[in-house]
C-alpha cells in the first residue's frame, strides 16, 4: 500500500456510536461557555477535571470501545471533540458540545474500555491537513511540531519517519560486565532497563501517536493496553540477549509490528534522549 495523502471529509458519526440502544451514562460535570473555549481555558478543565493526567483525543476512524460509543450516544447530540483519561480505576470521558453560540464540556466516568484487541493497521487515505494539524509544513516532505521544534517528521513514498531528539543530562549506562553477574542480578538489571524502556515507549506514544490524528486503527490508550501492545513490545529474553552481548546497541527497538498488509511500524530508542518512530511499506 502506498501513503497516500489524498483529500478527506469526514463523515458524520454512524451506527454504534448514535444506536438508540445505547446505556445512559451518568454526567458527573458540565462547563459552559457562552462563546468557544480558549485552547488555554480548554485545557485548564481537562486538566482541573483530570488531575493533570494523559488525556488521549478520540479518533473517530479508530476502533470503538463500546464504553466509549455510550458515553458519545448519551450526549444526544454530534461532539466536536472527545478525550479519554484511562489512568484511574474508571476511565474519563470528555466531550466538547456546541451550545448555542458557545461550547459546553461534559465528563462522564465509564466502566471501562472495552473494546476487543485488533490487529493493528494504517487507515488507507490521510488527509495531512488531519493527520499533521499540529505540525507546520517546513519543507514539501518535513513537519516540525508547532510546539516542539525537536519533534520533527519526514514523508516520503516509501516510509514516515518520525523523530525527536531531547539530550539526556545523564544518558543510559550500560553495563559491561553483565554476563559475570549471578541469576538473580541479570533478572534485576533487566527489569530496570525494561522499566526504563517502557517509560521511554510512553513518552514515544505521547509524542508521535498522540500528536498526529488518523493515521492507526488504534485509540491513543489502545497503544498503552498490554492486551493490545503485548505480543510487539520487546521481550525480557531480547533485552537480556542484548545485555549479554556487554556493548550498548546503536538502538533499542521497543516496539516492533508487521500489519496485514505488509507495513512495519517500529518504536527505537537509543536511551540517550533520541527515539523515533519508523512506518515503512513492503
Amino acid at each position: 500500500m502506498k501513503f497516500r495523502f489524498l483529500a478527506l471529509f469526514l463523515l458524520a458519526f454512524v451506527g454504534a456510536c448514535f444506536a438508540a440502544s445505547a446505556k445512559p451514562v451518568p454526567v458527573l460535570a458540565k462547563f459552559s461557555s457562552p462563546k468557544p473555549f480558549s485552547g488555554e481555558r480548554l485545557f485548564f478543565v481537562l486538566d482541573s477535571l483530570g488531575g493533570g493526567g494523559n488525556w488521549m483525543e478520540w479518533e473517530a476512524k479508530g476502533v470503538n470501545d463500546p464504553s466509549v460509543a455510550d458515553a458519545i450516544s448519551s450526549l444526544g447530540a454530534k461532539p466536536e471533540m472527545v478525550w479519554v483519561l484511562s489512568e484511574r480505576k474508571k476511565p474519563l470521558f470528555a466531550a466538547l458540545v456546541a451550545q448555542g453560540a458557545g461550547e459546553m464540556l461534559v465528563f462522564c466516568e465509564i466502566p471501562a474500555l472495552d473494546a476487543k484487541p485488533e490487529p493493528l493497521k494504517l487507515n488507507e487515505v490521510m488527509d495531512p491537513n488531519v493527520v499533521f494539524r499540529d505540525y507546520r509544513q517546513v519543507s514539501p516532505n518535513e513537519f516540525v511540531h508547532r510546539d516542539q521544534d525537536n519533534l520533527r517528521v519526514m514523508v516520503s513514498e516509501q516510509r514516515i519517519r518520525f523523530a525527536y531528539v531531547n539530550p539526556d543530562k545523564e544518558p543510559l549506562k550500560f553495563d559491561a560486565d553483565f554476563s559475570t553477574k549471578t541469576i538473580v542480578e541479570k533478572k534485576a538489571l533487566v527489569r530496570e532497563y525494561m522499566d526504563f524502556l517502557k517509560y521511554e515507549y510512553s513518552l514515544m506514544l505521547r509524542a508521535f501517536v498522540q500528536s498526529t490524528h488518523g493515521v492507526f486503527n488504534w485509540q491513543p490508550w489502545h497503544w498503552y493496553m498490554a492486551s493490545w501492545n503485548s505480543k510487539y513490545l520487546i521481550k525480557n529474553e531480547e533485552l537480556e540477549a542484548i545485555l549479554a552481548t556487554g556493548r550498548a546497541p546503536a538502538y533499542f527497538s521497543v516496539f516492533k509490528a508487521k500489519t496485514a498488509a505488509g507495513e512495519w511500524v517500529e518504536f527505537r530508542a537509543n536511551g540517550n534522549g533520541f527515539a523515533e518512530m519508523v512506518i515503512s511499506k513492503p
